[in-house]
């Protein structure tokens, strides 16, 4: 039985370079983007499937859902990977509009996306949630004087990120005593648009943890967030 996975924002950078390596494990990889002609140029060289999705549409977040269920039955891993940023700064100079923009994709969206595919999730024997974060998203790090992190400020996508952390522990929690793990990897500083390529890693080793922990097995953990070189505190 061939493993079915779905990505958002994977038309390119992080998402795209999950979705490659996912195919040589042999996963069928669903490539989701809202645009879609770079969906579909995205997924095309890869022979990958394609399915429009836009985290911010009910519709589309829907229709999708549907047409995962229409054509296979099921889903096996859920990588929620799109998100938006908006420029660093002060937290006074955010306005409502810019967090409320952000927290469309990266927060309800995911709740969204995850709601709508739960029930597909749950029909697979071994179901895996992974929600890609941010260290920036954690409280600890924030808080600590001496780590490279402290000069950052971004009110809007660092909330938003903590809120995304928040996210998995919930559904963690609730699908406890089921096969279906949730779990938060931070894939690190990697060269992507969202950074205008000021990253140090690429893309695909920014995506190996990410599919390491979608291909988890049944001894894997659930409720953490992870990165290349380990555990990340909350």
């Amino acid at each position: 039985m061939t493993t079915v996975a779905l990505i958002t924002g994977a038309n390119r950078g992080i998402g795209h370079a999950a979705a490659k390596l996912l195919a040589e494990h042999g996963v069928t990889a669903i490539i989701g983007a809202r645009d879609a002609v770079r969906g579909k140029e995205a997924a095309g060289p890869l022979g990958l499937p394609y399915v429009r999705i836009d985290l911010t549409e009910t519709d589309s977040v829907r229709a999708a859902a549907a047409r995962i269920e229409r054509e296979y039955g099921r889903l096996d891993i859920l990588i929620n990977n799109a998100g938006i940023t908006v420029p660093d700064g002060p937290p006074s100079d955010t306005t409502a509009e810019d967090a409320r923009r952000v927290y469309e994709t990266n927060v309800f969206g995911v709740i969204a996306v995850t709601n709508a595919l739960l029930p597909l999730l749950r029909l697979s024997p071994a179901g895996r949630i992974v929600n890609v974060s941010s260290e920036r998203g954690s409280l600890d790090r924030a808080l600590d004087r001496g780590h490279p992190l402290w000069p950052m400020l971004n009110l809007a996508y660092t909330s938003s990120k903590a809120a995304r952390n928040m996210i998995t522990v919930s559904y963690a929690k609730e699908l406890w005593n089921t096969p279906i793990k949730v779990n938060t990897v931070d894939p690190g500083w990697v060269k992507t648009d969202i950074n205008h390529n000021t990253g140090i890693k690429s893309p695909e080793e920014g995506a190996a943890p990410i599919v390491t922990m979608a291909l988890l097995g049944p001894d894997g953990p659930t409720a953490t967030l992870v990165q290349h070189e380990g555990l990340l505190p909350w």
